[in-house]
């Protein structure tokens, strides 16, 4: 595996390695196939940018909804 095909997947996975920070487990279980489609739509220019937008929108709320209950508790 060179560094390139490496470093693609880490961008690819970001938003479902993103949501393990978060408390629940449906926004883990959503980004982790937003990734997927990502990374079966990557084939094609621009083809990944939709779904791993979505699963980065599902991941930054699902971890900002993490840290505003434990700064409420």
């Amino acid at each position: 595996m060179t560094a390139l095909t490496a470093g693609t997947l880490l961008v690819l996975f970001l938003p479902f390695l993103l949501s393990l920070a978060g408390q629940a487990g449906t926004p883990k279980v959503l980004c982790f196939v937003t990734s997927l489609l990502a990374m079966l739509l990557s084939v094609r220019e621009f083809g990944a940018v939709l779904p791993w937008c979505l699963g980065m929108a599902i991941a930054v709320i699902s971890v900002r909804e993490k840290f505003r209950q434990r700064r409420s508790a």
